[in-house]
């Protein structure tokens, strides 16, 4: 996260956003946001609000995820929105949407993502 730039806008039980300033560590060559920084985002917001929800001294690691990517624009920053969808006994499932903020405070849709989680033990 502190390579890429991402900032911990707001967390609560269950829900977590985050964002993404524009910058040259996060772009591809046509000057838009990558799809790689996109899905971490992505995948680092709905982790973030698992763990919200995961047992005392459990950490949670991604099983798998499904993400569409509707836009890549440039400037500004993106934002994600992770929720918990369920939190069941063995895995978590969150969702995640990513708006692109423009300079002028436009919003665009980037891309949403579905993604499940397990906890596991704490090793730090």
């Amino acid at each position: 996260m502190n390579h890429l730039g991402v900032q911990l806008v707001s967390a609560s039980k269950g829900r977590v956003e985050l964002s993404l300033p524009y910058g040259d560590k996060v772009t591809q060559q046509q000057g838009g946001f990558h799809g790689g920084a996109i899905g971490a985002l992505a995948d680092i917001a709905g982790g973030y609000a698992a763990l919200t929800v995961a047992p005392e001294g459990m950490e949670v690691v991604t099983i798998e995820y499904k993400i569409n990517f509707l836009n890549s624009l440039q400037g500004g920053e993106i934002r994600a929105l992770g929720q918990v969808i369920k939190a069941g006994k063995r895995v978590i499932v969150c969702s995640a949407e990513v708006v692109h903020i423009a300079s002028d405070g436009q919003k665009t849709p980037c891309a949403v993502m579905q993604q499940t989680l397990t906890a596991v033990p704490q090793t730090y």
